[in-house]
């Protein structure tokens, strides 16, 4: 059963690789039709697999299994192996990412349907998908450093997929620099285990971390800390690049330069979870580094509510969607910080579906009005695209944790398992999640307001041809609406109050952390908690900012211009995103051009091009020309050069004795 388990891994690996390679070195001869019928095959067939591992693995209770696929390097006791770990955590992960995956696959056949790069683009989301796959089911950090780099690769093609506009191509770049940033970070992590553990396979480091409790690393001159701190803080610096986290956020919102379709699956359970995905798996690391969860959760806490008041004074839809993405990373961010680490995967799922949703729907108004995003060139929607309407706003109801939607459930775990948490920092996460509950809804609203409803805007060309959006970009829409109505009410159970838990021994908490134990006492099941719901402040805060929404948005218009002139300087601080654009653009972006720059001018044209390559050229040149001197062709010359030779010799030899 073993060998069965990591050969259906391996395959569910093996299919969109596969998919990537024929759409991308024969679609143009197999034509478009055959690409998207070839690769979404694939990917299916990837899906159902994973459905079946989800069975085997956290359904029937198979044990989990971590086997090596090949050995790679072996050099004495050391050895590098390309293996897999197919446990509940990475096989609940595995069913999610090839479902949203398989889901933006058909979507693009109508998204892209005229895009001159068609075959490109699905060879580009199956290799990603690949990259991600491989990240999720690795069992040590080799493999694991190889999905990162895979994922943060294949983003960079995606996100400047049409290369023709500036904009893309400079938001393409900045998503590769600053996640190099965190990168270093994660290297560094791994270089640090590789020394003091001797092996990279997660079972063996889990397994021996009491061995290097008591141990430290000297990284300045009297500066010593712990080595399991290091570690964490290293592993996180590469997490808060990769899921977008204060200050290595910045990418994020400019990767909406991309397709959408490529945008909902960068935004919804692939990339930017790597990082949570990454923390959960690395519990029985974090959770002997206090410091460390200390840091997770207070950057987790102000990317939540500094990044959602950012979405309010957008007006781009995929925009202000992105920026929610970034607000809800916080969210699971502090979950993993509060040693929740079931109630952030469980948010990861939830918002795996919604918010794949939302972005899909977005890109369904996109492509209605001819790519125009801008929501003040839009309103009065919801008449022509009904179906896209209440999907979205399925959506947004789920975003802005709504009982019974699926967001509802994973968020207030959220809230509850902060406010019982003992860990430093847990009072002003607390604090940022519950402010959260009002400006989560507040942003969501406003953007399907100003969308679907109030006075038209729409550009009468555009209008003309309004209609709704064909089926097979309606059929995703609706196959994400379900689970973002019912997963949450399904999955809480058994997610985070069951025992064991739904992702079992996957995760280690220690008990001293363990706030999911104490949130069990007071859960009398899914109904119970939505029917609770209105005797929570959160509730009244997610329907005052719905209300709020509705209000500045469609009835007093004038009352929140005055509000936007009377605080300008407020307004002048969000729009500028705190500044931090600025400062990442002039420290990160301009400063590592100018680093490659010097060393572009010094190391390869004067080092290289002009000493090495040049240098060698020119002292040719130069030893030709003397030894075109010396061989003159004069026979008196020779003479005279013989006899300064022999008396040179005979002054050495009498000399020398």
């Amino acid at each position: 059963m073993e060998n069965n388990l990591l050969s259906i891994a391996l395959i569910i690996i093996a299919l969109p690789l596969t998919g990537a390679i024929i759409a991308g070195l024969f679609g143009k001869l197999i034509g478009r039709s055959a690409t998207h019928t070839v690769t979404i095959s694939l990917v299916g067939i990837s899906f159902l697999l994973a459905c079946y591992l989800f069975k085997l693995i956290v359904l029937d209770g198979q044990p989990a299994v971590d086997g090596i696929v090949y050995q790679w390097i072996q050099s004495g006791s050391f050895s590098l192996n390309i293996g897999l770990l197919v446990d509940r955590l990475s096989a609940t992960l595995v069913f999610v990412v090839t479902f949203v995956s398989l889901m933006v696959h058909i979507y693009t056949i109508g998204y892209m349907a005229d895009d001159p790069g068609y075959q490109r683009f699905f060879s580009y989301v199956s290799l990603f998908t690949f990259a991600m796959l491989t990240l999720v089911l690795a069992n040590n950090f080799l493999l694991l450093f190889f999905g990162w780099e895979g994922v943060g690769l294949v983003s960079y093609l995606l996100i400047g997929f049409w290369f023709k506009r500036e904009a893309a191509v400079f938001g393409s770049l900045k998503a590769f620099l600053v996640n190099r940033i965190g990168d270093i970070g994660f290297v560094l992590a791994i270089a640090a285990i590789l020394m003091l553990f001797g092996q990279l396979d997660y079972a063996h480091v889990f397994n021996n971390v009491n061995s290097i409790l008591d141990k430290t690393i000297h990284v300045f001159p009297g500066v010593t800390p712990p080595a399991i701190t290091v570690i964490c803080v290293l592993l996180f610096i590469g997490a808060m690049a990769k899921s977008a986290q204060v200050p290595l956020h910045v990418w994020l919102p400019e990767s909406m330069e991309g397709p959408t379709p490529i945008s909902a699956l960068i935004h919804a359970a692939t990339m930017v979870t790597a990082g949570i995905y990454m923390v959960a798996r690395m519990s029985p690391l974090f959770e002997y580094s206090e410091v460390t969860l200390s840091l997770v959760i207070a950057i987790g806490a102000t990317t939540c509510f500094f990044m959602g008041l950012l979405a309010v004074f957008h007006h781009d839809i995929k925009r202000v969607i992105a920026y929610s993405t970034l607000s809800q990373l916080g969210y699971m961010t502090v979950a993993l910080g509060a040693s929740a680490y079931d109630a952030a995967i469980f948010h990861l799922l939830t918002h795996a579906f919604f918010k794949a949703l939302l972005f899909l729907a977005a890109g369904s108004v996109i492509i209605a009005l001819h790519h125009e995003q801008d929501m003040r060139k839009m309103g009065g929607l919801a008449s022509y695209m009904p179906i896209t309407y209440l999907t979205f706003g399925i959506g947004a109801l789920a975003l802005a944790a709504i009982p019974p939607f699926a967001g509802f459930y994973s968020k207030d775990a959220i809230i509850e398992a902060v406010k019982l948490s003992s860990i430093p920092g847990a009072g002003y996460a607390y604090f940022c999640v519950v402010a959260g509950a009002f400006i989560t809804p507040l942003y969501i609203f406003r953007a399907f307001f100003l969308t679907f409803h109030g006075e038209e805007h729409l550009d009468p060309e555009a209008k003309k041809h309004l209609q709704e959006s064909p089926w097979v970009v309606l059929i995703p829409l609706i196959a994400l609406a379900v689970p973002s109505i019912i997963a949450g009410g399904i999955l809480i159970g058994p997610m985070l109050f069951s025992d064991p838990k739904l992702l079992g021994d996957s995760i280690f908490v220690l008990p001293q952390h363990d706030v999911l134990t104490k949130l069990a006492v007071d859960y009398q099941g899914a109904t119970a908690m939505a029917v609770h719901a209105s005797h929570t402040w959160t509730f009244w805060l997610a329907i005052s900012g719905i209300v709020a929404a509705w209000m500045f948005n469609m009835r007093f218009t004038d009352f929140a211009e005055k509000l936007k002139q009377r605080f300008s300087w407020v307004y002048k601080i969000m729009v500028s995103k705190y500044g931090f654009d600025d400062f990442n653009q002039i420290v990160f972006v301009r400063g590592t051009r100018r680093i490659g720059s010097f060393f572009y001018k010094v190391s390869d044209l004067m080092m290289i091009d002009g000493i090495f390559v040049n240098g060698s050229g020119r002292l040719i040149v130069w030893f030709s020309q003397v030894s075109k001197r010396v061989q003159s062709g004069y026979l008196y010359q020779y003479a005279l050069v013989m006899i300064a030779g022999l008396l040179f010799f005979l002054g050495w030899l009498l000399l020398g004795f």
